[in-house]
């Protein structure tokens, strides 16, 4: 009995070490806290610039523009994440929400009541039409393995991704 218990729990601990590390990719930042402002331009397929270094623990506000002339995704997490994120946008584009070159922001607002996914509300992201721009305030505690990409289908498969290096 006990030793059943012990391997459980080890696979329990195991197992939530294993999605922790995983999902170690800061948090929603402070606007009072911001450390500094780096600024990005969304290409088509690329960003500018194209890495990141930052300190461990530094509070990052990004400012981000769409210059490209298609919709893109300026978003943080890890290659895990940005696998898992992928399908939900290939929904929103079935659903004609995302479009080449536009986001029907209405018809994102309606399918959000039905499904949240389709409301790409989430704090590590940001998605743009062409000549946007947007904000995003993150803290990069506790953050490993981080790359920024975008994940509107077929653009993450080319290369929209950009290295972030984190230094303690």
């Amino acid at each position: 009995m006990i030793k059943k218990f012990l391997i459980i729990t080890f696979l329990l601990i195991s197992s939530k070490s294993y999605a922790d590390k995983n999902m170690m990719i800061g948090s929603l930042g402070e606007p009072e806290e911001v450390n500094r402002i780096i600024k990005v331009i969304m290409y088509d397929n690329y960003y500018e610039p194209s890495s990141f270094s930052i300190k461990a623990g530094e509070t990052i506000k990004f400012e981000v523009v769409n210059a490209g002339e298609l919709v893109h995704e300026f978003n943080i997490a890890n290659a895990m994440m940005h696998k898992k994120h992928q399908p939900e946008m290939e929904k929103m584009v079935e659903n004609e929400i995302l479009l080449a070159d536009s986001i029907d922001k209405d018809k994102m607002k309606k399918m959000a009541k039905i499904d949240k996914s389709m409301g790409h509300s989430h704090s590590n992201s940001v998605l743009l039409e062409p000549n946007e721009k947007g904000n995003i305030v993150w803290k990069f505690e506790n953050a490993m393995n981080i790359e920024i990409a975008c994940n509107v289908p077929g653009h993450y498969q080319v290369g929209m991704i950009a290295k972030v290096d984190i230094n303690n």
